[in-house]
């Protein structure tokens, strides 16, 4: 269900299933519109034994919970509830290894659900709600207090592990430069094109300058024009 790491640093890299969490395996098919059978995707698999999971979580809760009075509160047992089948090494404040991300040895810190499974899983869920007849608005995965609490186990996590947590940032498309020089008689233009490609936009900026030599007769001196042509944009767009 959730995602877990083994104990120690690193991030997480191997996977856990929930006990409860029953369901949706290899058996589980999806009909599409042609008539032919084809089995769900993965994130669709894990998303329906997620859901179960948690139905199955609300059913066993003292005293039993229903769909339509779960809070973000009840949301937040649900995770601590997974710490306990977590498999992510968590130092403690006062462990020698705080705030090491390769410990050297084992210590008794206890395991915990690595925060970047925990919020997959919120993402699921949310999703799984909604698609079960839950209102966007009163969807208890998306509570304000939800998000507090992942962010507070994110920071702590790294704090403790010695691992930041950062987003990686998209790398800019690679942009190409043309220079296209061309000579009639007297007359060089040179233009520069600089092209950013993108899916669904083309634009090209181009600067050209033109210098217009002539040559006069008579041994006089030669008059030079310079002629600027200020940049200009062309934007096409596809639909």
């Amino acid at each position: 269900m959730a995602s877990t790491s083994g104990g120690g640093g690193g991030e997480p890299k191997s996977s856990d299933q929930v006990p409860g969490g029953g369901g949706g395996g290899s058996s589980e098919v999806a009909v599409a519109s042609t008539g032919s059978v084809a089995p769900p995707s993965r994130y669709e698999s894990q998303k329906r034994r997620d859901w179960n999971t948690f139905l199955q979580y609300l059913k066993n809760h003292k005293p039993p919970l229903s769909l339509a009075r779960c809070s973000g509160a009840h949301v937040i047992e649900f995770l601590k509830y997974l710490d306990q089948f977590g498999k992510t090494k968590v130092h403690l404040n006062g462990c020698t290894y705080f705030g090491h991300p390769n410990p050297p040895a084992p210590c008794a810190c206890p395991l915990k659900q690595a925060w970047g499974s925990l919020d997959a899983l919120i993402g699921r869920l949310r999703a799984a709600y909604e698609e079960n007849g839950g209102r966007p608005e009163s969807n208890p995965f998306g509570a304000r207090a939800v998000r507090i609490y992942l962010r507070e186990v994110r920071e702590g996590q790294a704090k403790a592990r010695g691992i930041p947590y950062e987003k990686k940032k998209r790398k800019r498309p690679p942009t190409s430069t043309t220079t296209t020089i061309t000579t009639t008689n007297n007359t060089t233009t040179t233009s520069t094109a600089t092209v950013l490609p993108n899916a669904t936009t083309s634009t090209v900026a181009v600067a050209a300058a033109q210098v217009v030599i002539d040559g006069g007769g008579g041994g006089g001196d030669e008059a030079v024009t310079v002629a600027h042509t200020a940049p200009t944009t062309s934007t096409r767009t596809t639909s």
